[in-house]
């Protein structure tokens, strides 16, 4: 699947909003240039865009989400209201200082009329939808379950990369189930920005692991996977007086990756999946299970290694051949470690829960 960067995706929505005032135009306005409706609908819908995609007024987002639906979306109706009324009046002041347009009373300019808001809500709201959508799915699986791409098995490659929290098992147990859990949803929300920077997708959350995936060709290229993972580690490491705290601790990272061939399939009825099958699969979970025998943070197998060129960052110690549970063939390991992070060197249990 082609690749689309953050300031192409940018671009497509500011196509789409510049389109829909070109549509409401030619519609109500069929003597008007149709630039000025494109003019009115970025002014009006991006601000409100950047406010959902959390680039304009982050905090004040944060802090709303925490509120109770029903108020929540209140609210944000009513911060759509403030920034749209602001965007109108700013286009209309815009075109009348450049004489693109010379109303009776610039009353007219600064007042949006009420059909312009509904039909601009309505647009943003679509727009908004669609993705959030998109962010709950994933890019990749929105757009595979929107083309149907996977309802047949299809074989490829791809890169995995398995995550496992050191200790959380002891530590609900010393601070209870709820707040294990919020140290793993506080944990979690680390890992998509690293993974949204690495072009990754993360595929599942399985008890106190994440399963991150990548077609092998992006996964490979620019050794993303790994840098992937030490992104995530030295994310960590430099907030690690904010985790002491808010949990009493810093959270220790075990992982593996390992990349091959596998059957990506669409299942289920009521709730659809894309879900991976194939010995690749498995390889990595195996191998995330050795980081505890073989006391390494972070683990990758020979055959991926041979697949990607290291960063002058990460060094790369060879651990030979490995019997791995449940594979016919033993598998060749390599240890990973970054110098500009704290590597776990001491024994550790990791255990699900």
């Amino acid at each position: 699947m082609r690749e689309i960067s953050p300031t192409q995706n940018w671009m497509l929505i500011v196509l789409v909003l510049a389109a829909s005032g070109v549509v409401y135009d030619s519609m109500f306005y069929s003597d008007q240039t149709p630039v000025i409706g494109a003019i009115f609908a970025l002014f009006i819908g991006m601000p409100i865009i950047a406010f959902e995609r959390k680039v304009l007024f982050r905090g004040l987002y944060r802090r709303i989400q925490k509120l109770p639906t029903f108020i929540f979306i209140i609210t944000e109706l009513v911060i759509y209201e403030i920034l749209m009324s602001i965007g109108f009046a700013c286009a209309g002041l815009l075109l009348w200082a450049f004489g693109v347009l010379k109303p009776s009373s610039l009353l007219d300019l600064v007042i949006m009329p009420f059909d312009v808001f509904l039909y601009a809500l309505a647009v943003c709201s679509a727009l908004i939808f669609i993705l959030r959508v998109r962010e709950l799915l994933g890019r990749e699986v929105f757009v595979s379950m929107l083309i149907s791409r996977y309802r047949n098995p299809v074989k490829e490659e791809r890169v995995f990369l398995f995550i496992d929290l050191v200790d959380s098992t002891a530590f609900a147990e010393k601070h209870g189930d709820l707040r294990a859990q919020q140290l793993l949803s506080s944990l979690f929300a680390t890992f998509a920005e690293p993974v949204r920077r690495h072009k990754g997708m993360i595929n599942d959350y399985v008890g106190d692991a994440a399963i991150i995936t990548w077609p092998l060709a992006r996964g490979v290229k620019d050794a993303r996977c790994v840098r992937c993972i030490f992104d995530i580690i030295a994310d960590i490491e430099a907030n690690a007086a904010g985790w002491r705290k808010n949990y009493g601790q810093v959270p220790k990272l075990r992982a593996a990756l390992h990349g091959g061939e596998i059957i990506t399939a669409e299942v289920g009825v009521d709730h659809h999946k894309i879900s991976y099958f194939g010995d690749t699969v498995n390889t990595t979970a195996r191998l995330e299970t050795l980081c505890r025998s073989l006391n390494r943070q972070v683990l990758i197998s020979a055959e991926l290694a041979r697949r990607i060129t290291f960063p002058d960052d990460i060094s790369c110690d060879d651990l030979g051949i490995h019997a791995v549970k449940g594979r016919g063939q033993a598998l060749g390991v390599m240890a990973l470690s970054s110098r500009a992070v704290t590597v776990l060197n001491t024994p550790a249990v990791v255990l699900h829960g």
